[in-house]
């Protein structure tokens, strides 16, 4: 299966160095919004969606201002969305068969509507949180605009411990009409049905963590590392933050174990989509893939 790297919409809240690590403290920092267009055999699959169209042409319809204006300040372009890029790869909007969500965070789900036929993978327990709309902060995060085909969604429940299993993590391992090879792997406390998605390629294991973390040296096995910006975002934003830290904790232990075997990245981090991006279309004798082969597979996260 061929996989692409999408970033489908940058987002730039202020305080640069304090959220995304980079240098200067003046200025916007660069989030992604990093989403992946899966190539299988019975049509493309897409891995969140970012925002879409009707993102661009609505905002203040379709998303909180808190986080429009102030908390992510998404850079809302058309050519960034996952329905524009698809058709740059040469792909029509409806060969994307299904998506695989990792939670409906308004920048994971905002171009759902942008694929009417497609299939919605998704654990149950992140259908529930978002549809009861409980707290004034999930009513700001699921955006109920922004589902307008639910009949199309299929859920499934988080495993209770007694199903398949992937590196000692639960998981979700027949999806209808997906491959073996895609997996939804239960990772929650920023929702309670939060979850990343494993794919097996040609090279090995990724595993997109969605917002499992948000910086790439929060996984190194050694030291963790987080930005001031990013620790206070994702204490505002968990739902549970003990199970957060738990699940946190198991990733971190995956790189240290398996990360000959397995890519760990998430959806915002512009480092991790950069090297990747990068990785997708160099050599095989790039000095990149060097760098983020398996056998130095920790690097990408020190």
């Amino acid at each position: 299966m061929r996989i692409h790297h999408l970033n489908c919409t940058t987002m730039c809240p202020p305080g640069r160095r304090l959220m995304d690590g980079r240098k200067g403290f003046i200025g916007p920092a660069a989030l992604t919004c990093h989403c992946l267009l899966v190539e299988g055999s019975r049509g493309l699959i897409l891995v969140d969606t970012g925002f879409g169209l009707q993102d661009v042409l609505h905002p203040r319809e379709r998303l909180a201002p808190v986080f429009l204006d102030v908390l992510c300040r998404p850079q809302l372009a058309e050519e960034s969305t996952a329905i524009r890029q698809i058709e740059r790869l040469g792909f029509k909007p409806e060969d994307v068969r299904d998506i695989v969500l990792t939670h409906l965070d308004f920048d994971h789900a905002g171009g759902l509507d942008d694929f009417p036929h497609a299939r919605v993978h998704l654990l149950a327990d992140e259908y529930l949180q978002a549809t009861a709309q409980a707290t004034a902060l999930d009513r700001g995060r699921f955006r109920p605009l922004q589902w307008i085909h639910e009949e199309n969604w299929v859920t499934y429940p988080t495993p209770d411990g007694a199903g398949d299993r992937w590196f000692g993590f639960e998981c979700v391992r027949d999806m209808k009409g997906l491959p073996p090879e895609i997996l939804l792997v239960p990772l929650v406390g920023h929702t309670l049905g939060h979850a990343g998605v494993a794919i097996q390629s040609d090279s090995g294991w990724l595993l997109h963590a969605g917002d499992a973390y948000f910086y790439h040296g929060e996984l190194d096995p050694d030291r963790y590392r987080c930005t001031p910006g990013l620790r206070i975002y994702q204490k505002l934003m968990q739902t549970d933050g003990y199970l957060r830290w738990h699940n946190l904790r198991r990733l971190r232990e995956l790189v240290r174990r398996h990360g000959r075997e397995v890519t760990v990245f998430c959806a915002h981090d512009s480092l991790e989509f950069e090297l990747l991006e990068e990785l997708e279309k160099a050599p095989s004798e790039s000095p990149l893939r060097s760098f983020l082969s398996p056998a130095t597979e920790p690097t990408l996260h020190a």
